[in-house]
């Protein structure tokens, strides 16, 4: 890999990035909730990806196997999402995680918000795709690991993508309200779509593992993991389920909370 051509993928991804924030952050004003941002987070990954193909076919190198194969997953898993959370957020009021966190701004909220919620996406975004940036810019085809990384997308954007909507279709029925999604994937693990969104960043890494120096960016996808396991995603989700849904607590004690797994016997809350 050439270390001048990723460096010139990784400043304009840089560049786009930031673009995109001063762009979400300006909409975010205009109407009045910064859970927009929620969106242009698949979009980010997307305009990455692009960024990157674009700059190396400036650079007169052609398409490859390996190049074609994490634009058309990167950009399917993030338009995916985009429109997913777009579609949920429709009229919705302020996310309570952007609620909770402006709560804590001493002066300027906007400034503050900028800050936490903007630019602190911004520098999480550029770093998980890294493997994309080197996936793109390094030369070769798929070998053994990557088709391997393709498995592990697949199987991450099923559980991603039925999970998500089988809990809309479940959210959309009002005799379900207070009450807990405990059937198909949700049977299974109490965030299908959390452990998806692991199973596809780790599949399009091994991707870009599977040729020098991708290796490198090993921390990209276990930064990911983390969020999802430990930081934004699983930990705060539980935590205003646990105050909002009385059978909660019973489908915590019997469903696994991330990797699928047959539940532990138990009473369920939700219809079947």
């Amino acid at each position: 890999m050439s270390l001048g051509l990723f460096l010139a993928a990784t400043c304009l991804s840089i560049a786009a990035i930031l673009i995109l924030m001063a762009g979400t952050f300006a909409v975010a004003l205009r109407v009045g909730r910064h859970s927009v941002i929620d969106v242009s987070w698949g979009l980010g990954f997307v305009l990455v990806a692009l960024v990157s193909l674009s700059t190396v076919l400036g650079n007169g190198d052609g398409l490859s196997l390996q190049r074609v194969v994490i634009v058309m997953l990167v950009a399917v898993w993030g338009t995916r999402l985009a429109v997913h959370i777009g579609r949920r957020a429709h009229g919705a009021a302020e996310d309570p995680r952007y609620v909770a966190l402006l709560a804590k701004a001493q002066g300027n909220k906007n400034l503050y918000a900028l800050r936490k919620i903007y630019l602190t996406q911004a520098v999480a975004l550029w770093f998980i795709s890294l493997p994309v940036q080197v996936g793109m810019t390094a030369p070769g085809t798929l070998r053994a690991l990557g088709w391997l990384g393709v498995a592990l997308w697949l199987v991450g954007f099923m559980f991603e993508s039925v999970g998500d909507l089988q809990l809309t279709r479940f959210s959309s029925d009002p005799t379900n309200k207070d009450r807990v999604l405990d059937t198909g994937l949700w049977k299974y693990t109490r965030h299908p779509n959390y452990f998806g969104d692991a199973c596809v960043w780790w599949g399009i890494s091994l991707i870009a593992f599977d040729q020098w120096p991708g290796i490198l960016t090993i921390l990209s996808p276990i930064f990911m993991s983390f969020l999802l396991v430990k930081g934004t995603g699983k930990p705060l989700l539980e935590n205003r389920m646990s105050t909002t849904r009385p059978g909660y607590a019973d489908y915590v004690r019997r469903t696994s909370g991330f990797l699928p797994w047959p539940p532990r016997p138990g009473n369920q809350t939700a219809a079947q």
